[in-house]
């Protein structure tokens, strides 16, 4: 594998954000949502693609886990979001891809992966579905700042003129 130094430097330019940001929680039910990860994961899948977005949300987990700002739920409500975002940002080039790839990846899959966590991990034993409204919540909000963000700003202009996207 081929380091990109311009997606590296990004990616932890992203990373940096994603722990800064990270003590702005909300508590939604059993978790704390952070969508700051969500806006995070979409912008990363749309300037870096899927193997440096999932590093990216990997790293801001870790570091929120070792530093007490987030809890082991960081793991699947970011990774399968950020790569769901960027497969359909990559197959259909649209910023509103990354946006359903990241809701459904987070609110849905990431949901139905934090059950088994919570209950092995955490030793906390809730319904099967629990997470999934906090988490599409937490998605939806961040992934819609990110969307906002890209359509409505000169970054999308950037971008394509500079060709920085994957």
């Amino acid at each position: 594998m081929k380091l990109d130094t311009k997606k590296l430097t990004l990616s932890s330019l992203m990373i940096t954000l994603g722990v800064v940001l990270s003590p702005y929680a909300v508590p939604v039910g059993v978790a704390k949502c952070y969508p700051w990860q969500h806006l995070i994961n979409v912008i990363s899948a749309i300037l870096l693609g899927p193997l440096y977005t999932v590093m990216t949300a990997f790293s801001i987990s870790v570091i929120r886990n070792f530093l007490g700002l987030g809890t082991l739920l960081a793991f699947p409500g970011s990774l399968f979001g950020g790569l769901l975002a960027s497969i359909l940002y990559q197959k259909f080039s649209k910023t509103y891809c990354a946006f359903i790839g990241e809701v459904i990846g987070t609110g849905l899959i990431g949901a139905l992966f934090a059950y088994p966590v919570a209950v092995l991990f955490m030793g906390k034993s809730p319904a099967v579905f629990a997470f999934v409204i906090p988490f599409m919540l937490s998605s939806f909000v961040g992934a819609l700042a990110a969307l906002i963000i890209f359509e409505f700003t000169t970054i999308k202009k950037i971008i394509t003129q500079r060709k920085l996207n994957c």
